[in-house]
């Protein structure tokens, strides 16, 4: 099944594209990599999950704040290539989460965007990660995801 059927058969409904909230661009493509910069757990309506986790969000808000960072980084994927299909792999994430100093469960966080990434892209959606913990983040958002894809 390809990404965009799975897409389908899990009823996933990717929002628009966020767009750039400073001087820079959403994805760059160079050879078979797509870069896409990172982005924030954004809703369609455009609302956002804000605040810090171990104070006053716990790990299931932040694991959807990943989640919503995933889709956006889905909807940028299609944008850049014009379908999810053009994924080869996923190779890379870098999840930062806004956290208090002594906030340890950065991984099960940013599993809300990697645990996406497998349901459509099977096991090519398992990238290499990273998951760190950050004082703070753009506009007091709660999680900010950046992902580098292999192209086919």
């Amino acid at each position: 099944m390809s990404a965009e059927e799975r897409l389908a058969a899990l009823q996933i409904e990717l929002p628009s594209p966020p767009l750039p909230m400073a001087n820079y661009v959403p994805w760059r493509i160079g050879g078979n990599l797509l870069f896409l910069s990172g982005v924030g757990p954004r809703y369609a309506d455009g609302r956002h999950i804000a605040g810090v986790l171990g104070a006053d969000l716990d790990v299931k808000v932040g694991y959807e704040a990943a989640r919503l960072c995933g889709l956006n980084l889905l909807a940028n994927m299609r944008a850049a290539l014009g379908s999810l299909d053009r994924v080869d792999t996923i190779l890379k994430v870098l999840g930062m989460v806004r956290g208090t100093p002594d906030f340890g469960e950065q991984p099960e966080v940013i599993n809300g965007c990697t645990d996406l990434f497998v349901e459509v892209f099977g096991e090519a959606g398992r990238p290499a990660r990273s998951a760190v913990g950050m004082g703070s983040l753009p506009r007091g958002i709660a999680v900010e995801i950046e992902a580098v894809v292999l192209l086919r």
